[in-house]
């Protein structure tokens, strides 16, 4: 196994959508695929938004136990490019509105799902991970090797994204949507990009300095 540091928990920050693997009712026993957007949560794992009358839906009531892909291939090569496979079960969850918001900022388009009233958050807990990077650079991991470190609250994460809005270094087309003790998630246009830290931030208050210089190097890129 040789996984490069970090690779699966940046792979996930860096993908939008991931296929869904769930057990068919109809017909019994099959695999039923299905794509559909996610965002990661603070543990990094995938949330997603689905309505109570999708047929993934119906099928993790009746089995919780998934399979998630997520890929990224800017070049279109998939074969060349990262891929990670997750399996675990999934679970129904009541967010907190902190919550909401951080998957509103990665989806915001998802606030007329929200409104319908028939749409519910299920998040993935991880049992095992396939990381495929290249050649040579592929294995499997614990669900619990993702991330050993204890996440950043909520609270401590909104307070981050107002120091990054209203800092004056901030370009004025960059938006932050998450940030974590590994990196920072950017939107500029249409455009997702993750900013790695070069340096993990075991302490919060690393990160307002990592933060300020994600800004001054987007600034001197663009």
């Amino acid at each position: 196994m040789n996984i490069p540091a970090h690779a699966p928990l940046h792979l996930l920050h860096r993908a939008a959508a991931g296929t869904l693997a769930t057990h068919s009712r109809q017909p019994e026993g099959f695999p039923y695929p299905s794509i559909l957007p996610f965002a990661p949560d603070a543990r990094h794992r995938p949330t997603i938004l689905v309505s109570r009358l999708a047929e993934h839906t119906r099928n993790l009531e009746a089995d919780a136990r998934a399979g998630f892909l997520v890929s990224h291939a800017p070049d279109g090569d998939v074969l060349n490019g990262q891929r990670l496979t997750l399996l675990g079960a999934f679970e129904r969850m009541e967010p907190a509105p902190a919550a909401v918001r951080r998957y509103l900022r990665y989806h915001p388009d998802a606030e007329r799902y929200l409104a319908l009233g028939d749409f519910s958050f299920w998040v993935m807990t991880l049992e095992r991970m396939r990381y495929i990077g290249g050649f040579g650079a592929m294995g499997w991991l614990d669900g619990n090797e993702l991330d050993p470190l204890e996440p950043l609250a909520l609270d401590e994460e909104e307070a981050l994204l107002a120091f990054f809005d209203t800092h004056p270094q901030r370009p004025a087309d960059l938006e932050l949507l998450g940030v974590d003790r590994y990196g920072a998630d950017l939107q500029s246009g249409n455009m997702r990009n993750r900013y790695i830290f070069e340096t993990v931030a075991k302490e919060t208050g690393f990160l307002h300095a990592a933060l300020e210089d994600c800004m001054t190097r987007q600034m001197n890129a663009s």
